[in-house]
């Protein structure tokens, strides 16, 4: 066999695919039958311009593709795939083993076998099956069913924003939450009020996910909403969180002092926990810690660590759960979140007698929590004295770094972020492409502002001062804001001026 032409124009090798870093979309994916997409090794994977994009491991398998279409009836495009990827697509879509973990003594195993389902009322097993799959494949945090007045309506949130799945006819909606209202322990004759459950499901190919329902009563009927708790955390790491260099170090050099508080703050949903998660990692990964966690509820299974969940009806508070964990000689402790006084004022005695404490609250800024914490009767010279950082933190979509592209930002934009001096200044936008399934984005990235406690800033603390009075201090000397750290993304082509502007508002 002669060699390959070392001149030839590359443009003539068409790019192969490799689907281990493909976001691969289930609407498309579960058309086929799993012993389609395993014996001829193709699979449907996202919609782009009009065609439904096929990953193939043979593009001239004439066969393979026609019986594809057998059940896709829109333009197809062949993609050459690499084929030990796709083998591992396949495999982790189809083959597939998935268990519940409810209140029965022996967990359910499901075989998930591929194809869409038909909604009828034999099937709703597997079409809660499918649901469940499709989050796991699209890494959703969500899942909404929702009934209208025609059909029922599934969406899942991925990376913070709503996608519609599929619509079912409006008589698969009583079976299939009696369905998933068994799983979660709930009373299937309950439809009028508000209920909450929760079970866990765990396949091979997937995370282990705790799900907790939560139903409502609505006019057409009742929803409900699952929140999918992925307890992987081998990717929980501050390497991965999208900190720039300088604050890494900053946070790293913090977490590792033996006491003090250091509190994070921003709405619900930016990433806060996730953040503490990955501190606690760093910790116990370089020293053998005792470390208790508080939270409601618990997102993250950790080995090497004691998790406490807060109980709904109250049996265990924030307040009681962190008062019984001082007695036992912890290291760390964080506590998910701040709500009362009472959570306030404990933790900040744990952080004077010599505990590092990690928490949350909410606020609308890092030093919007030092009068939070103020408006819940902490003293100013406590705060002052206990303190080690605040910080505030965003999430936003992070940009395709395969088909992201740069273009200079308009007057428009600099305006908008408050910076008409940066107009001109070369930015990035999505465009999508076959590996982000035509959305221009994969996955997400934090926006962050710290405030490092020193002697100065600790004094201004406890002199009472307003928000006003510490902003003027960290302006003159310069520090980083949730601006400034979204302008330094922007620049790095990390994200767009539509997602900042969508979570910070420089004014």
């Amino acid at each position: 066999m002669s060699e390959p032409n070392a001149n030839a124009n590359p443009q003539a090798t068409p790019e192969v695919l490799d689907m281990d870093q493909v976001k691969i979309d289930p609407v498309w994916a579960l058309r086929i039958p799993a012993n389609l997409a395993t014996r001829r090794q193709v699979l449907p994977f996202t919609r782009q311009n009009n065609k439904v994009l096929l990953a193939c491991k043979d593009p001239d398998d004439d066969q393979s593709i026609q019986a594809v279409r057998r059940y896709i009836s829109e333009a197809i495009e062949v993609v050459p795939t690499e084929p030990a990827s796709l083998f591992r697509a396949i495999q982790r879509i189809f083959q597939d083993t998935v268990r519940w973990n409810g209140n029965q003594s022996e967990p359910v195993r499901i075989q998930f076998s591929g194809a869409q389902v038909e909604a009828d009322s034999d099937n709703i097993v597997a079409l809660g099956d499918e649901i469940f799959h499709a989050a796991l494949i699209r890494q959703a945090t969500d899942i909404h069913i929702e009934p209208t007045s025609h059909d029922l309506r599934i969406r899942l949130r991925v990376d913070g924003l709503l996608d519609d799945y599929r619509q079912f006819p409006v008589s698969v909606h009583i079976p299939l939450l009696s369905r998933l209202k068994v799983m979660s322990g709930m009373d299937i004759a309950e439809r009028r009020a508000p209920q909450d459950g929760r079970f866990t499901l765990s396949s091979e190919h997937s995370s282990e996910v705790d799900i907790r329902t939560a139903t409502i009563p609505t006019k057409h009927g009742e929803r409900m909403t699952l929140r999918l708790l992925a307890t992987q955390t081998q990717d929980l790491t501050l390497g991965r969180l999208g900190m720039i260099d300088s604050d890494l170090t900053q946070f790293e050099h913090v977490i590792n002092r033996p006491n003090g508080l250091i509190l994070l703050t921003g709405p619900t949903g930016c990433g806060k926990s996730t953040t503490l998660y990955a501190a606690i990692r760093n910790l116990i990964g370089k020293r053998s810690l005792n470390v208790i966690t508080i939270e409601d509820p618990v997102e993250y299974v950790i080995d090497g660590i004691s998790q406490v969940e807060v109980d709904a009806n109250d049996k265990v508070s924030f307040h009681k759960a962190l008062r019984s964990a001082l007695r036992h000689d912890p290291d760390v402790l964080m506590i998910g979140e701040i709500r009362d006084e009472e959570t306030a004022e404990t933790a900040i005695r744990a952080a004077l007698t010599g505990h590092l404490v990690l928490t949350t609250i909410h606020a609308n800024s890092a030093v919007g929590a030092i009068t939070r914490l103020a408006d819940m009767g902490i003293k100013p010279f406590l705060i002052a004295a206990v303190s080690r950082m605040f910080a505030a933190q965003r999430l936003v979509r992070r940009l395709c770094e395969r088909c992201r592209r740069a273009y200079p930002m308009t007057e428009s934009e600099a305006q908008l972020l408050g910076c008409p001096e940066m107009k001109e200044t070369t930015i990035y936008e999505q465009v999508g492409c076959k590996y982000c399934a035509g959305t221009g984005f994969m996955g997400r990235i934090g926006l962050f502002e710290f405030i490092p406690f020193d002697r100065e800033i600790a004094r201004v603390v406890a002199s009472r001062p307003d928000e006003t009075h510490i902003q003027k201090l960290l302006m003159e000397r310069n520090a980083q804001d949730l601006l400034d750290d979204s302008l330094t993304k922007l620049i790095r082509g990390d994200t767009t001026v539509k997602e900042v502007a969508t979570v910070i508002s420089p004014f």
